[in-house]
């Protein structure tokens, strides 16, 4: 990337990344109270495909100043790389003459080959040091220093970096938090999960990780953050152009967001943290019938506008009941939808359900992507909407509905993956129905009725707060 000239002032971007990296290095490490030699310790805790490419990422950026970063990663030992993965990888290695030579030089080249003839066999975290990450093996990152044992992983981590799906975070972190009870100075947590679950009791409302982290961990609110896209995992790796948001309190979003930023990669810091999160999660529901919806038309240009005008209704309708100013979210809501419908892994799981290469029966940890966080955010926003405490009134019928009612794709989306009940053709038989009304009446609903309901993301003890 060259300088851009204005007149007499010349403006380098990279050189203003560094200084800005640079800069939010030193100021984290001033909030730390870390003295010379003592570096900043971020640890990446999961390795899925987003989780190692952020560790990657500043491995990559800090590598030349270990006395003031040290980064590395914690993914669970013993989880073996089939004989198809590892001829695949066998593949990818030898056609990226950097990654072989590096290989070569550091005698690791050797254990592929026997892999490959089917004489070893791999571990994820064996080749995750490597730089190969077992749900990503077409793009290699730098090597990382892996980690097995969580205690030793994190219990002198500044910055912990959560790649986990939502679904395992509650567990992992109740541990972690274990071993952080006699620390002083507590560190900062920043997700990367975008699931989110439904608790029903004292009242229906949305337990996001965020909030999970907070109470197994038990560390302070203002500690733990949510970093989200819209981005690809392998493209921002690769430095295709891209930008996230960092969200949450002020005193740590705007040291992070320099510490984070790349050329490549522009961060900017928000407060909202928790729908920015939810949001996340939502976007993934909708990916996973986009996909159904290509592959059942021939990748149809207009079905797929169809698709993407009563999908993003629903998402509007949705995001007018949780946020309270909504219109704030439209953007990144729509930027982060756009991306993972064109080529996230939800999208590509909705492909292979209508393709009939996958079905629901086999679960939603797929071989190569990982875990497919769309379809336990389908059951977890159909079980919030179809609550009978939660109501709005129906355009139609003139009474009060569960809001569910109003959702007619995220309806035959549960019905698909969740209860079983329809083929993935369902999801045609919904777009195609005559009694659908125009998708505006449903953002017109939302923006008329005062739909902001802000139970549903927060608790009674959170709300009296």
């Amino acid at each position: 990337m060259g300088s851009l000239t204005n007149g007499d002032v010349v403006y380098d971007p990279v050189k203003k990344v560094q200084y800005s990296a640079s800069e939010g290095v030193a100021e984290l490490r001033e909030l730390f109270g870390k003295a010379p030699g003592d570096p900043l310790r971020v640890v990446g805790v999961g390795a899925g495909a987003w989780g190692s490419v952020f560790v990657a990422m500043l491995q990559d950026a800090y590598e030349s100043s270990p006395d003031l970063v040290q980064v590395r990663i914690w993914r669970r030992a013993g989880k073996p790389v089939d004989h198809q993965s590892a001829k695949h990888l066998f593949d990818v290695i030898n056609s990226h003459e950097q990654v072989l030579r590096g290989l070569i030089h550091n005698c690791a080249y050797l254990k592929y080959v026997e892999a490959r003839l089917g004489d070893r066999t791999l571990f994820a975290d064996e080749i995750l040091r490597d730089g190969f990450c077992i749900n990503m093996l077409d793009t290699p990152l730098c090597p990382l220093k892996v980690v097995t044992n969580l205690q030793e992983a994190v219990w002198d981590a500044d910055i912990v970096i959560n790649g986990l799906p939502s679904t395992e975070t509650k567990a992992v972190f109740e541990e972690i938090g274990r071993y952080w009870r006699e620390r002083r100075v507590m560190p900062i947590v920043i997700s990367l999960a975008k699931g989110v679950e439904t608790v029903l009791l004292p009242v229906p409302h949305v337990l996001t990780p965020t909030q999970m982290i907070k109470q197994a961990a038990k560390i302070p609110a203002e500690n733990v953050l949510y970093l989200g896209g819209p981005n690809i995992a392998a493209e921002v790796y690769n430095k295709e152009y891209a930008n996230a948001r960092i969200c949450g309190s002020d005193h740590w979003t705007k040291p992070l967001a320099k510490f984070i930023r790349q050329p490549h990669f522009i961060v900017w810091g928000n407060r909202d943290l928790l729908t920015h999160e939810v949001m996340g999660g939502l976007k993934n529901v909708y990916a996973i019938g986009a996909g159904l919806v290509a592959a059942l038309t021939n990748e149809s240009a207009t079905s797929k506008s169809v698709y993407f005008a009563h999908c993003t209704s629903e998402m509007i309708f949705i995001t007018h009941l949780l946020a309270e100013e909504p219109e704030k979210l439209a953007g990144p809501l729509l930027a982060d939808t756009y991306v993972t419908l064109l080529k996230g892994r939800n999208a590509w799981y909705g492909q292979k359900l209508a393709t009939g290469e996958l079905t629901p029966a086999m679960g939603d940890i797929i071989k190569g992507k990982g875990m497919i966080q769309g379809i336990s955010a389908v059951g977890a926003f159909h079980e919030l909407l179809r609550q009978p405490s939660i109501t709005i009134m129906h355009p139609q019928l003139d009474k009060y509905v569960a809001p569910i009612e109003l959702c007619p794709i995220l309806i035959t989306l549960h019905q698909i993956l969740i209860e079983r009940v329809a083929l993935p053709g369902a999801i045609l038989e919904t777009l195609r129905d005559e009694t659908m009304y125009d998708p505006r009446r449903r953002i017109e609903i939302a923006q008329n009725q005062a739909c902001y309901l802000p139970q549903l993301l927060q608790t009674p003890s959170q709300l009296a707060t």
